[in-house]
């Protein structure tokens, strides 16, 4: 049984760990604020250069342009986007599970596709450095300062071991921020570029004049909207990780509160229990005093 030096102990140790939640969180709220204008502001960018390649593909770009085109996929790589550290409830652990039934999906077709997984986030190159997994790259302790550079850097790779034939397809498996208290798993293909031809679209006159032309507009904006998205997902899930670790660190505060309340009630009654114990001593030493 708890002696009321160690449940005093508890209550002060519980009393520390509810202050640090509550930093957290508050720090976590502070960065919350810029991270969701970051993604309120790249997301229309990312979604007007979308459409302006949907509109812009040509039948001829469907079969011979080299980011677009479909081939027999031998080689699939999985872009798997998690934090660098925890302490932000099932934020990791609901990625980690999506791939993980990515990976079945892709075995039961049996294909005989090699997977591939391309870490960002320490907490998934952690998970499957220690699993047998084949890790194609990685980006580790990106999010504390999340730059632009890192996002180019990224694509940069993914496109290069596209282009030379290492990857055939190249699947994405990130938190799409929605509010905050409520991440979305998106699991989306970069390449090759998914873009369908609109026949009916491209019977229709047109007013639009490109120059220099339409081929080299397109060309130019590919690699771009590659680059947009790939920024876009890491704002995302950047402001995802940390809504999720103010809602858990506001959770673990105010388990914390309850917690020293049931301690303290509990000290409070053993405090009690040992005072009238003490009475019972005196009184009874008392009484034995006289009828002895």
């Amino acid at each position: 049984m708890a002696t009321l030096r160690d449940i005093k102990s508890r209550i002060k140790g519980v009393k520390s760990t509810q202050q640090i939640t509550k930093a957290m969180k508050m720090v976590a709220a502070a960065k919350l604020r810029r991270a969701q204008e970051s993604v309120i502001n790249a997301r229309p960018y990312a979604r007007k250069i979308s459409e302006f390649i949907t509109h812009l593909v040509t039948e001829e770009d469907i079969t011979h342009n080299p980011y677009i085109v479909q081939r027999e996929v031998k080689n699939i790589v999985y872009v798997i986007v998690t934090a660098d550290r925890g302490l932000c409830g099932a934020f990791n652990n609901n990625i980690l599970k999506e791939a993980m039934r990515q990976f079945s999906i892709n075995e039961a077709s049996g294909k005989g596709i090699t997977a591939h997984v391309f870490c960002i986030g320490k907490k998934s190159y952690d998970f499957y450095k220690r699993r047998e997994f084949t890790i194609a790259g990685s980006a580790t302790g990106i999010f504390s300062s999340l730059k632009y550079e890192t996002a180019l850097q990224i694509t940069t790779e993914l496109i290069k071991k596209y282009l030379d034939g290492t990857f055939d397809k190249v699947i994405l498996i990130y938190n799409e921020f929605k509010s905050i208290i409520q991440q979305r798993i998106v699991t989306e293909q970069l390449l090759p570029v998914p873009v369908t031809l609109n026949n009916e679209e491209m019977e229709k006159p047109t007013d639009f004049i490109f120059e220099p032309g339409q081929k080299e507009i397109f060309n130019y904006l590919l690699p771009k909207h590659l680059k947009a998205q790939i920024w876009r997902i890491l704002l995302e899930s950047n402001a995802a990780e940390l809504g999720a670790k103010m809602t858990a660190m506001d959770n673990a505060t105010t388990n914390a509160k309850e917690l020293i309340r049931v301690l303290q009630l509990t000290y409070n009654k053993e405090r009690q229990a040992a005072i009238t114990k003490e009475i019972l001593e005196i009184v009874s030493g008392a009484n034995a005093q006289k009828t002895g």
